[in-house]
């Protein structure tokens, strides 16, 4: 479809999925979900003012269709971002460093799927001058679905692990999808950013290397390093992300100094790696994401976090859509706590059960919210991951 009539002339496109949000000359689209259905809000969005809706069976692919018209019609550069672990941190981390230089838009929240990314492109205004979209993925060919929407110029992968085995069916399923963005770039003329310290990055990109004749692919590298001081975020494993975030900096022209800076002022939100100081504990949240790699990444850095005055506390939430893994990788993280003697373990999800965990169990966060309430936690370093469907950030008004 010719979305000419649409864009052309255009600054900006106000586009919304949600009815309540129409306004005059916007554009909404019907979509239907498994506990909702748009169509049933056309005549609403009509009458409070829509200049044109998009419904019926076919409605996601044409809001995607018109993200990646306007998108060519913008024709800015976009960094694609994808990764199993930190691509929301060092979304946020490059945004941070390159704002200084830039108007730069980027994926707002979480919006990293098939319709997240469409809407991501729709928000962008002619106004600015570059683009981060973060892209998510959970099955095979996700992340080749999103690339062909948002065509990205540049792209980075921040690293590969063991997240939802359920759709990609293995480890090498989560590499072959999160590659599809190197395959696009290689084939579209694109520039990678490359962490030199990973071997699967590394040979995942010689693979999609031996693909294409005569590539030329422009790669830009970096290395993980060291956590920089005086930063907000907590983990050493956010060094990668901090390492990638300079890299995109330095090669748009922002300098180390004004990177590091822009890192420095950063503070993480949405419960990733943030530190609290409650009235009787310290706590580490990172309850917004979790899988096999995350959780032991996490544990290890908070390990490491000796304190001679605060005992250490685990509160971990079950890691979901792990398939016929489930049960292998719960079991490996209540070996890492036994390994390390944790002073004290509280565990959520009946995932836990089928381990040999000698550690209380709770079925839900509910129950281990009451639980708190009878015998409160003080004096305690506190590390609190899981997955989103835990709901963990419930506790944290107890803690």
């Amino acid at each position: 479809m010719d979305w000419s009539f649409l864009i052309e002339g255009k600054d900006s496109i106000d586009v919304t999925t949600d009815s309540r949000k129409v306004t005059s000359g916007s554009v909404f689209v019907a979509l239907k979900g498994e506990h909702f259905d748009g169509n049933d809000f056309v005549d609403q969005a009509k009458q409070d003012g829509a200049a044109y809706v998009i419904c019926g069976e076919n409605a996601l692919q044409q809001l995607q269709d018109l993200a990646r018209a306007w998108r060519r019609q913008l024709g800015l550069p976009i960094i694609g971002i994808t990764g199993t672990n930190g691509k929301t941190t060092t979304k946020e981390l490059c945004a941070a460093v390159l704002s200084t230089k830039y108007n730069l838009y980027y994926t707002q929240g979480n919006l990293n799927n098939q319709i997240g990314v469409p809407l991501t492109l729709l928000n962008i205004t002619r106004a600015h001058e570059m683009a981060i979209v973060e892209m998510g993925a959970s099955h095979p060919g996700d992340i080749k679905e999103l690339v062909e929407i948002a065509e990205p110029d540049f792209g980075l992968i921040t690293n590969v692990g063991r997240a939802h085995l359920q759709g990609f069916g293995s480890f090498e399923g989560v590499q072959a999808t999160k590659a599809e963005l190197y395959d696009f770039l290689l084939s579209h003329n694109g520039t990678i950013f490359q962490n030199e310290d990973n071997t699967f990055l590394k040979k995942m990109l010689d693979d999609a290397q031996k693909k294409i004749v005569h590539c030329s692919l422009p790669i830009v590298h970096y290395t993980t390093g060291t956590m920089p001081e005086g930063t907000h975020l907590v983990g050493n494993y956010n060094a990668e992300n901090v390492s990638a975030a300079i890299c995109v900096g330095e090669y748009f022209g922002v300098s180390r100094e004004d990177a590091l800076a822009a890192i420095r002022a950063y503070v993480p939100s949405n419960n990733r790696s943030q530190l609290m100081q409650t009235e009787r504990n310290t706590v580490v949240v990172d309850a917004y994401n979790a899988n096999p790699t995350s959780m032991q990444a996490a544990i290890e850095a908070f390990s490491h976090q000796h304190s001679a005055i605060r005992q250490s506390c685990y509160i971990l939430g079950a890691m979901r859509e792990l398939g016929e893994y489930s049960h292998t990788e719960h079991q490996n993280i209540v070996n890492m706590l036994l390994e390390r003697k944790a002073d004290k373990v509280l565990l959520v999800g009946d995932e836990y059960k089928e381990t040999t965990a000698p550690y209380p169990v709770y079925e839900n966060v509910e129950a281990l919210c009451e639980t708190l309430r009878q015998a409160p936690l003080t004096g305690y370093r506190i590390l609190l991951k899981g997955s989103r469907s835990n709901q963990l950030e419930k506790v944290i008004p107890l803690l």
